[in-house]
């Protein structure tokens, strides 16, 4: 592994929507392909990458209840959009070269591996991207909340959220332009504050498991090496504020 790398073992949460590219729904093969780059030049350094990619781009099981379906149907319609994302993913890193094992939370035995734990940390050793789909496999937990629970089973030294944006703000960037932008912020700030960062219940399980939060803009072209050297524009979210 480079010297120069800071973390060891990460995990990467994708939001769906950043599968999307210009399009309002669904996948961008391109935007697809420009991640699967971004993380195949990361896992060239030696890290260990695992993944977990949400499903907004296809179905939001939070909107869905909101137009009076169940709640738990809802959720359950929207793990398997992360499965397709995850499948998607998957395919382009192994064009690039990458061998990926897709996990999912949900039994799916024809088209990926149901989550054994073990079996994950062994693919990791073996320097296999492992994909987490279908979130915790419980309605009303988010994907966040699954990022933050796989990368504390999988004893991840940081867990990156990639978004829109170079960090965390106290407004939205793109409709305040004196948003302030935060370089380094402590849990308990982002809870009391509600900085809508990642759901609570994601950022009480990091704090719990002492595993910073890295908040970058996964649209800068390199930004992702860049977070891992302590290089780049992003926040870091920890016990320090």
């Amino acid at each position: 592994m480079s010297a120069d790398l800071k973390y060891r073992r990460v995990l990467l949460k994708l939001s769906g929507e950043a599968l999307m590219g210009a399009r309002e729904y669904g996948l961008d093969p391109e935007m697809v392909g420009r991640i699967a780059s971004e993380i195949q030049s990361v896992h060239a350094l030696g890290v260990e990458i695992c993944v977990v990619i949400g499903g907004g781009n296809i179905f939001r099981g939070v909107s869905g209840s909101a137009v009076g379906m169940e709640r738990a149907s809802a959720d359950y319609m929207g793990m398997l959009a992360t499965v397709i994302n995850s499948l998607a993913m998957q395919n382009e890193l192994e064009r690039c070269g990458v061998t990926t094992r897709v996990q999912s939370a949900i039994s799916m035995q024809a088209i990926c591996e149901p989550y054994i734990r073990r079996r994950a940390l062994r693919h990791l050793e073996k320097d296999r991207v492992v994909i987490f789909a279908a979130g915790t496999g419980n309605p009303y937990f988010t994907t966040d909340t699954a990022a933050a629970l796989r990368a504390s089973e999988m004893g991840c030294d940081a867990l990156l959220k990639a978004t829109k944006v170079d960090g965390v703000y106290d407004a939205d960037p793109e409709r305040e332009p004196r948003a302030k932008r935060f370089e380094r912020l402590d849990y308990l700030e982002v809870l009391s504050r509600d900085l809508r960062v990642m759901d609570a219940s994601a950022i009480s399980l990091a704090r719990e498991n002492h595993i910073p939060i890295l908040v970058f803009s996964i649209f800068e072209n390199g930004g992702f090496a860049d977070v891992l050297r302590g290089r780049g524009r992003y926040t870091i979210i920890n016990g320090q504020s």
